[in-house]
């Protein structure tokens, strides 16, 4: 696994006697999204409950506190956060009392005009609670509360930039919301069972398996879905996306999970082509192909289906660290970076293995992993990346650092290759990793590796805004 956080989770729910309890279970399939903090929100028509604290879904709920916000509406969120911003107050959702009443607020993005809106505010005498951006949202709605309930919404979401999947839960409906160039994913599916039906909302399919709802589309790019009583009423807040649609291609290569159907594609299929890729002008010769877990599994698999190398485990991955285990020291990185990955010594001594990873960052992560696989007895360690050099910082809500901490971004791949100890290193050229995905190459975001953002980016702004 690389050295990327991962983006938020969202789950949305409208009209089931467990709504909360089926929150949960969406937001335990999406677990892998952010592990920091977790939330549900709910509401029976009248009044809003919620709860939500920092750790994972499983430690932040119990059967008693599920009981205790029981309602037929709910939305939830998991969250991770940069070093320093774990706390209470930046938990999702967000719930506010609004003009019109309670109201629940649930993020997956970052807003490219976060800083500068909240600086109007603050000039107006606005106070903000967190330092998430999506509190900006709630500022917004409330300025403009004058408006028509519905116009408001549309409104806001004109005033944003950058990415942002949404859901927004009243006391009367559910509301999800996509930006007009589709960066996040976000889906609707249906449980149908006895006399109701539910809709669903979700970051990804993978949690409609869970919760025995099936999947009807996405939520378009410039989109806001309104769920009531009377079920979906769709409508555009831009007419057509202003530029074309730039889905973040890391959803494929890294965050979502190879059971989910993302940007209509499904995630295992586009990994497995990618290992394909991978191999097609490979030549070298080795005993093995093996993947670092887990985001590796599936290219590593289309890799030794390419190459006729055998396939195994090299590493085995330790499921119940998670990505809390955050410390500054050198050493006690090092530390976790081992109880992570440990190296299976009787599949990998003598022999000379193909790596197959989703990414490399900063390297740091990467050269412990070769060294590991050397001290363990591997001859050769033929490294071989899911995607092109990382070079660029991400605004629109990946934790790739600035430019100068990239190691792609001031680094030649043979200074790479030698940083990290490989014997061969070789990444996937950007066409090849695009011709995996069924939609246009136009259609997907590949800024990290080009530099071309296609959402403006404020001067002066130098590192990705985390907070959500």
């Amino acid at each position: 696994m690389s050295e990327i956080k991962e983006n938020c989770g969202l789950f949305g729910i409208f009209g089931h006697p467990d709504a909360a309890k089926l929150t949960y279970y969406g937001l335990f399939a999406l677990q892998h999204r952010g592990q920091e903090s977790a939330g549900i929100a709910t509401t029976d028509g009248r009044h809003m409950l919620s709860h939500r604290a920092l750790g994972l879904v499983n430690q932040v709920f119990d059967g008693e506190c599920l009981a205790s916000i029981s309602n037929p509406l709910a939305i939830g969120h998991l969250r991770y956060s940069t070093t320093g911003s774990s706390l209470i107050v930046n938990t999702q959702p967000l719930v506010v009392d609004y003009v019109r009443g309670k109201l629940a607020v649930a993020h997956n993005g970052n807003l490219t005009n976060s800083r500068q809106l909240r600086r109007q505010y603050e000039a107006s005498g606005s106070i903000f609670q967190s330092s998430m951006d999506s509190e900006t949202i709630v500022h917004i709605l409330a300025e403009n509360s004058g408006r028509e309930e519905r116009e408001n919404y549309k409104h806001c979401l004109r005033q944003l930039q950058g990415a942002y999947s949404l859901l927004f839960l009243t006391t009367k409906e559910l509301i999800a919301a996509r930006d007009p160039q589709g960066y996040r994913p976000l889906a609707l599916g249906q449980i149908t069972s006895g006399l109701f039906s539910t809709w669903v909302v979700a970051s990804e399919t993978c949690a409609f398996d869970l919760v025995g709802a099936k999947y009807v589309r996405e939520i378009e790019p410039g989109e806001i879905l309104f769920i009531d009583a009377e079920g979906p009423h769709s409508e555009r807040f831009v007419e057509e996306p202003e530029t074309s649609r730039q889905h973040c291609i890391f959803e494929h290569i890294y965050f979502s999970r190879p059971d989910s159907m993302v940007f209509g594609d499904n995630v295992h299929n586009v990994r497995h082509c990618i290992g394909e890729k991978l191999a097609e002008s490979d030549n070298i010769k080795a005993d093995l192909v093996m993947p670092v877990p887990d985001s590796g599994n599936s290219s590593a698999m289309g890799y030794a289906h390419a190459s006729g190398l055998p396939f195994d485990m090299g590493f085995v991955r330790n499921h119940y660290i998670g990505r809390t285990f955050i410390e500054p020291e050198q050493e006690r990185r090092d530390i976790g970076v081992r109880i992570k990955l440990n190296v299976v010594r009787e599949v990998v001594e003598g022999k000379s293995v193909v790596v197959v990873d989703d990414s490399i960052v900063r390297g740091t992560t990467c050269r412990g992993r070769v060294n590991a696989l050397k001290a363990a007895g591997a001859r050769e360690v033929h490294m071989r990346v899911s995607c092109p050099p990382i070079q660029y910082p991400c605004y629109y809500g990946i934790d790739f650092p600035t430019k100068t901490e990239l190691i792609a971004g001031k680094h030649s791949i043979e200074d790479i290759r030698h940083f990290i100890g490989a014997t061969t290193l070789k990444y996937l050229e950007k066409d090849k990793m695009l011709s995996c995905v069924s939609r246009e190459p136009g259609s997907y975001c590949t800024a990290c590796f080009d530099g071309k953002y296609h959402v403006k980016i404020p001067e002066g702004q130098t590192k990705t805004v985390l907070e959500r």
